[in-house]
């Protein structure tokens, strides 16, 4: 088991950069009325048949040579299922992979969310071409963070350089705190 959730969301997220997603959008939705957190990852990338659905989903079947077993999506999906949540991966051949883990969060069961903030940020800075959209929302607010509208304001100036990621780094964690309450 992955130790945080916000790794399943780094390795899902390289898998839709492996599948030339332009935009990959990451929403997190935590409410403690609900007693849910739900993760969703959709892409635009090139998507997949049932099939390829159904592989991706079992433990021992992966499309990369290096290693013969493919545990990004089959922990995940683990990981929700075992606290009574649900998972569920809709994809469709040249349109995109939209992947989608809930969970009950006061299951015993339950993996902490992690540094998700840091896993948004080091996506953006591994991947400057590709466009992220993160949405973190909880029973306090909301907030989004759209590198599309980043860009239109930088212009020329490259997301991975230091300074915007310094500031990437501060929205996130402003607007996290504002949202978990100062947590």
């Amino acid at each position: 088991m992955m130790r945080e959730l916000s790794l399943n969301v780094m390795d899902v997220a390289q898998n839709s950069v492996r599948a030339e997603a332009s935009v990959v959008r990451i929403t997190v939705t935590e409410s403690d009325k609900d007693d849910r957190l739900t993760i969703e990852i959709a892409d635009n990338g090139c998507g997949m048949t049932q099939e390829q659905v159904q592989q991706v989903i079992d433990p021992f079947f992966t499309t990369r040579t290096t290693r013969k077993v493919g545990l990004g999506v089959p922990l995940f999906k683990l990981s929700a299922e075992q606290t009574g949540g649900s998972f569920d991966i809709q994809s469709e051949k040249g349109v995109g992979t939209t992947t989608t883990a809930s969970y009950v969060k006061s299951h015993v069961d339950m993996t902490p969310l992690g540094d998700i903030n840091s896993t948004v940020k080091i996506l953006i800075q591994c991947n400057p071409d590709i466009d992220f959209v993160y949405t973190n929302t909880t029973d306090n607010g909301s907030f989004t963070l759209d590198t599309r509208e980043l860009r239109e304001v930088l212009g020329d100036v490259s997301l991975d350089t230091p300074d915007v990621l310094e500031w990437i780094a501060d929205y996130l964690e402003e607007n996290t705190k504002s949202i978990y309450g100062g947590a």
